[in-house]
């Protein structure tokens, strides 16, 4: 039997009522949609946010003295930013498929997390930081979200 309503043929792959089988479940393809958005925008977003840090050395140090003093750090750390939200892009190519690359991308953004609120709690950091930095908090929550909805649901997938 064809299983379509309204049709009590058999048929072979592809031919008989026209309706063709998607080999992907709907909820699947609104799992992969959730992951796939959450990634892409995280990228963009981290990417347009960190890309104008590169040129900001100076202006940072005399908004916010002392001036750097080890501008290796400052422009690894860009560096290495930048270099995540890349990794950001290419999960929201495929999610399910990158879904391992999920967990270093959750402990990313709680790593930084966590250091606001060490530096807040010590006086180091003005709340303005700490507000904006919290950002992160959001992410990290939102990717716990894509790597529990992008788990396979059958073994071997």
């Amino acid at each position: 039997m064809c299983g379509f309503v309204g049709c009590d043929e058999t048929h072979t792959a592809g031919n008989g009522c026209g309706a063709e089988i998607d080999p992907e479940p709907i909820s699947l393809r609104a799992t992969m949609r959730f992951a796939k958005i959450v990634f892409l925008i995280a990228g963009i977003y981290g990417i347009l946010v960190l890309s104008p840090i590169y040129f900001m050395e100076g202006t940072i140090g005399r908004q916010t003295p002392p001036t750097i003093t080890h501008p290796e750090y400052f422009y690894g750390f860009v560096g290495v930013g930048l270099a995540w939200q890349f990794l950001f892009l290419v999960l929201s190519t495929d999610p399910v498929r990158y879904r391992p690359m999920i967990l270093p991308s959750i402990l990313e953004k709680l790593s930084y997390g966590i250091a606001l609120i060490v530096l807040h709690a010590q006086g180091r950091l003005p709340a303005s930081a700490f507000a904006i930095g919290s950002v992160d908090w959001i992410w990290a929550l939102l990717f716990l979200a894509a790597y529990f909805k992008t788990k396979p649901s059958s073994p071997g997938v």
